[in-house]
């Protein structure tokens, strides 16, 4: 398999592409073929050194990927193989041909979801859910506003969980070139 490595603390121009062990599945792990994965602020922090996270070298830096299912340990219940699933790596590791992680960190995508819209999901959507929520402590029956929301559709992740979790939240996008 072929993974992305570091093997130094440095900007992005530090990795490289590398022939890479495959790793063993345990019985509660599944492993993921990956179609994408994300790239992130956060990547870059950990190829650099400053991220809270500083796995050892070499590594494979991401955060979040996305893919098919290939083989699930025999303790997994719940995901199955040919599943499409994304994957929060909280140690790094989806820029590879394949991931394998504890079940519990894989969610399966929905059919309208495609590979490239999950890998961008668990940490930007995850970023603005944590923020709203915890830190903005955004109640049903209050107003938001996202400036630079490049992403108006209906269809956009951030507005469903909106009016999933908070029915009543009035929700105002705004993008550039938006005349309204």
């Amino acid at each position: 398999m072929k993974a992305i490595r570091c093997r130094e603390w440095g900007a992005p121009d530090v990795l490289r592409l590398k022939q890479a062990e495959s790793p063993s599945l345990e019985r509660h792990q599944v492993r993921i073929r990956v179609h994408a994965a994300g790239v992130n602020f956060a990547d870059s922090l950990m190829v650099g050194g400053t991220y809270q996270v500083k796995p050892p070298f070499p590594f494979t830096p991401g955060l979040e990927a996305a893919g098919e299912i290939v083989e699930t340990g025999s303790a997994v219940d719940g995901l199955r193989v040919g599943q499409r699933a994304l994957a929060v790596l909280r140690n790094g590791g989806g820029y590879a041909e394949e991931i394998v992680l504890d079940a519990a960190a894989v969610v399966p995508i929905p059919e309208a979801m495609d590979f490239v819209t999950a890998a961008a999901f668990p940490v930007a959507y995850g970023t603005s859910h944590f923020a709203l929520t915890h830190r903005g402590h955004l109640q049903p029956g209050e107003t938001l506003l996202v400036l630079g929301a490049a992403e108006k559709s209906p269809e956009n992740p951030l507005r469903k969980w909106s009016l999933s979790l908070h029915g009543e939240l009035q929700l105002f996008w705004r993008c550039r070139g938006d005349r309204r």
